[in-house]
């Protein structure tokens, strides 16, 4: 198989620009024409790039012949040279594939195998300076980025980026508002709200200055679904939201805010900067004729870098206990201590000991408890001790030494680009003392935990602990919990911190059920479970068995319902474990009815786990055999979990 040239590093590029015959020069070319497409087969995604008179980039992308995003705008604006009109055409490459085969730590599946077609567009500006995009087409949809393939020692800055994406004002979206920078901003921990293009943001949690990516949309009238992402973003470029104006639904990439600063020592500039060549984030647009084809698709990490590391058997996705949620207030050893035994008790992998487990550890060693009964202890910090690179490393090597095997990094607020340089240095420098990485506070993922399979998750999640937080949560948390798979979750491994049961300040409305399927509905390398042990302990006995069978990876998953805000349904699969999930976004009674005879060979018997009588604190199990058809009716804001068993 023929490999693309932009699977190979960058700087391979200007050898591949130069080789004989792979430069088509075109006088008088023709932009419109077929070969600035991408997307051969007829029922495929399609992009296509053209120029205006005026010779500005515009591209649009069609799905069997049927416009998904209209002519939007591309274009760089540099301090030194200026991409955003007077361009011309000077080199199309020929259509090339791309293979992506990988195994993921986390995520809906194990491995991945997916072919792309590739294509390289030159173009030149009125002063000759060259600026390349890269298209990419596959079957889950269509991505392109901008690349500069000429080398030079000075820094380039880019002042704007006019990319856009021009949605059709029918389409229906489900958006999250981008909190300017606060006290704990931006952190992506607002709700996403189903909005029109062209809609103003309207009651965030926290004042807002644009729209989240990842950024949903139905659009071809109701018979396609995208969404907009990015891919591969590293220490060459700030992590890029959505400006707040959509008007006339054409939605633009912003970047990081200037004030993005927290307490890290940023410098004054939020422009993205970097000598050449350059190769900037993937702009990646998932598109499928089923919601539950975004929730499944792996784009976002197909398109990120491969793996770093070669050895990863050190690295094991678990379950965790996590003291914090029951009892924020307690950091004593005895505390820790208690959830040290109770992940022994379930069979968990790790526990995690978050703020002020400092002392705990010196007065009561609670480290070197848990390493004793064979617990994984995972430990909270604070960013600022983990941005600079020297005290980062020699961080690292004390918790390793120690016998730590994780570190939770909090409060970065931040998508400037020293950040995201900070996250991949980061994510080495553990790697290097087998050091597992959960970021809090944090922005989402893009696509990090395929280059760096120690990253095994990140909050930047309006999750369980807002029931501390937010009085709107308990109302719309089930609503966004059948939101949030088909968003924040495509981008990477979701720390929600499930099972939360106890009543906090915002009392819950969700089921138990529906809080227990959480669980296995958000993918997360490490899933760190709410509620005390007193919870814990007081559940019936089959849902304490499937606590303790529950896998924290999968291999295979499928969509079975996908309603964003209303239900979801999923079938996981992970060895010789076999469940149907699903869980009930609405206030409403819904009935349900599944064929399940795909999911029943070599099982002689379902448990189904339902709401008790109480379907706040309650579970009911029962147990019936094989049978190729199972009518339920979901409760209000309730859910249910089916595993297929031999009994």
């Amino acid at each position: 198989m023929k490999i693309s040239p932009l699977a190979y590093p960058l700087h391979f590029f200007n050898v591949l620009f130069c080789l004989a015959g792979a430069i088509v020069l075109f006088s008088g070319f023709d932009a419109a024409s077929q070969s600035m497409s991408l997307g051969s087969k007829p029922e495929s995604t399609k992009i296509t790039l053209s120029l205006t008179k005026t010779g500005e980039l515009r591209y649009n992308v069609t799905r069997r012949g049927k416009m998904i995003i209209a002519d939007s705008p591309l274009g760089l604006d540099c301090n030194d040279q200026n991409f955003t009109a007077g361009l011309s055409v000077v080199h199309v490459s020929p259509v090339d594939v791309r293979r992506e085969n990988y195994e993921l730590k986390t995520g809906h599946f194990k491995t991945i195998n997916h072919v792309f077609e590739t294509k390289s567009i030159t173009v030149k500006n009125k002063l000759g300076a060259r600026m390349i995009i890269d298209l990419l087409t596959g079957n889950e949809g269509v991505a392109f980025r901008y690349r500069f393939p000429d080398q030079t020692s000075t820094m380039r800055v880019i002042n704007a980026e006019r990319t856009g994406f021009q949605i059709e004002k029918k389409a229906k979206g489900w958006l999250q508002p981008y909190n300017k920078a606060g006290k704990v901003t931006p952190g992506y921990e607002d709700f996403y709200f189903s909005v029109h293009p062209g809609d103003s943001i309207s009651n965030p949690r926290n004042p807002s200055v644009g729209w989240c990516m990842p950024a949903l949309f139905q659009v071809n009238e109701g018979k396609s679904w995208i969404l907009l992402a990015e891919s591969g973003t590293d220490g060459s470029f700030p992590g890029c939201h959505l400006q707040a104006d959509s008007k006339g639904g054409l939605y633009k990439i912003a970047f990081a805010e200037k004030d993005e600063k927290y307490t890290l020592p940023l410098g004054a500039d939020n422009h993205p900067t970097s000598t050449l060549p350059w190769a900037m984030p993937w702009r990646v647009i998932i598109v499928g004729d089923q919601a539950g084809d975004i929730l499944l698709s792996s784009m976002i990490t197909d398109l990120a870098p491969a793996s770093k590391l070669e050895d990863t058997s050190w690295i094991e996705p678990g379950k965790a206990t996590w003291s914090w949620w029951s009892h924020p207030e307690d950091h004593s050893p005895e505390m820790y201590n208690q959830f040290t035994d109770l992940a022994a008790s379930f069979g968990f992998r790790y526990t995690l000991f978050d703020a002020g487990w400092e002392k705990a550890n010196t007065e009561g060693g609670i480290i070197a408890k848990a390493t004793a009964r064979g617990i994984k202890p995972m430990v909270w910090g604070y960013s600022a001790a983990y941005f600079d690179a020297e005290k980062r490393k020699k961080r690292f090597k004390e918790l390793a030494a120690m016998g730590v095997k994780g570190v939770k990094i909090d409060f970065w607020c931040s998508d400037r680009q020293e950040v995201m340089a900070c996250f991949d240095s980061l994510f080495n420098d553990a790697a290097k003392e087998h050091l597992l990485i959960n970021l809090h506070g944090t922005t989402v993922p893009r696509g990090w935990h395929r280059t760096w399979p120690n990253f095994m998750t990140a909050e930047a999640v309006l999750g369980a602990e807002h029931y501390f937080y937010e009085p709107r949560y308990p109302d719309l948390a089930a609503q966004q919990n059948t939101v949030l798979p088909f968003t924040r979750n495509v981008a990477g491994p979701t720390d929600y911190t499930p099972f939360a049961l106890t009543i906090r300040k915002y009392p819950r409305l969700n089921t138990a059920v529906h809080e227990l399927a959480t669980a296995m509905i958000y993918t997360s390398g490490i899933i760190h479970f709410a509620d005390s042990k007193e919870v814990f302990d007081s559940l019936p006995v089959p849902v304490r068995q499937l606590l303790k069978d529950m896998p924290a990876s999968w291999d295979n998953t499928e969509s079975i319902v996908a309603e964003p805000g209303e239900q979801l349904i999923l079938a996981r699969q992970k060895e010789g474990l076999s469940y149907l999930v699903g869980i009930n976004g609405t206030n409403k009674a819904v009935p349900v009815k599944l064929n399940l005879s795909k999911y029943t060979k070599g099982f002689s018997k379902f448990k189904v786990i339902v709401e008790g009588e109480d379907p706040l604190m309650d579970f009911k199990t029962e147990t019936y055999p094989i049978t190729s058809i199972w009518q339920h009716t979901f409760a209000p804001k309730g859910g249910f979990i089916i595993q297929f068993v031999n009994e």
